[in-house]
């Protein structure tokens, strides 16, 4: 009995040895960053940012392959849950692929607490509420009084169905009772181009992406859906301030890894983007498109997105959204 015990040791502390020495040595070759929207959006654009220092970090090759399509960016989730769990394919995203999604798409194909590791949260910034300049108002309570008095008349565009824009729709007509359209586009680049257009009247989108339309007038804007005020557009009330509390979902990008991910892994590539992000340049050109830095540990991270799961699967029920 004392024998097989000491081999069955033997054998563990054997494999734990093989992976403390596989984490060791990791990376031996290029990492690829799967983006799970279209080239051109804030996913993408801050992936690149963050990844052009990662590499140098981590002494490898980074290569960010944009999957776009699917509930909130499932297709690229799908790419990554169905990698080998050797730290070499890793998702960077928003809440839609892992939360939002998985709400809407009770059929999604994975299971984001089962199918994931999560890395960590890399950024934050807020989701801008703006309107098209042809639609008559000024402020939320002007959107709530005209929607009632024109019901049906006004379009909230969306990122796509199933992404936080899109739900944040569904609880502002939860929230206020009013009657508005949701039309859902293929990522944030056309959804602009439909706002600008004023092929739709109203959106959420992340400053990121947006703030270069409001400054140029092209979008008039209505609140801050989060708890503090942007510094770039200081006189904006958010939110909680226009008397919705509930209303708030900012836009945060994260990273999650195969669900199997060496634990030693997990923690070399939160320390590379911990350093990544560290770096003046990065912050710098982070800031410019008011992106805060809100690097965390994986296991603060797994607890956001167990949080906004269960949020966003609550308005799902409410709202009484089916997908067939």
């Amino acid at each position: 009995m004392r024998a097989l015990l000491a081999a069955s040791l033997c054998a563990g502390w054997a494999l734990a040895g093989t992976g403390l020495a596989h984490a060791q040595t990791y990376p031996t070759r290029p990492i690829r960053i799967v983006v799970p929207f279209p080239a051109g959006g804030p996913t993408d654009g801050m992936a690149r940012i963050v990844s052009d220092r990662l590499g140098a970090v981590l002494g490898q090759t980074i290569v960010v392959e944009n999957h776009g399509g699917g509930a909130g960016g499932s297709i690229g989730a799908k790419a990554v849950a169905t990698a080998d769990p050797d730290g070499y394919t890793i998702l960077m995203t928003p809440g839609g692929a892992l939360t939002t999604g998985p709400a809407v798409h009770r059929n999604i194909g994975y299971d984001p607490a089962k199918a994931f590791t999560p890395v960590g949260l890399l950024t934050e910034t807020p989701n801008i509420i703006s309107v098209h300049p042809s639609l008559p108002v000024k402020s939320l309570a002007e959107v709530v009084a005209y929607a009632k008095a024109n019901p049906g008349k006004i379009s909230w565009g969306s990122q796509g169905f199933g992404t936080a824009p899109h739900l944040l729709a569904e609880m502002f007509r939860l929230e206020t009772g009013v009657n508005i359209v949701h039309v859902p586009y293929r990522g944030t680049a056309p959804l602009l181009a439909a706002a600008v257009a004023g092929d739709v009247q109203m959106l959420a989108d992340p400053a990121t992406s947006s703030l270069p339309h409001i400054q140029s007038g092209n979008l008039r804007v209505l609140a801050i859906a989060g708890a503090e005020r942007f510094s770039k557009l200081p006189d904006v009330a958010t939110t909680p301030e226009a008397g919705y509390p509930k209303l708030q979902a900012p836009f945060w990008l994260g990273v999650v890894a195969p669900a199997g991910t060496p634990a030693a892994i997990i923690d070399k590539l939160n320390a590379a983007f911990r350093d990544s992000l560290a770096q003046p340049q990065t912050r710098a050109r982070l800031a410019t498109l008011g992106a805060e830095i809100k690097i965390g540990t994986p296991a603060e991270f797994g607890k956001l997105l167990a949080n906004e799961l269960a949020q966003w699967t609550a308005v799902v029920n409410a709202a009484n959204i089916k997908v067939e």
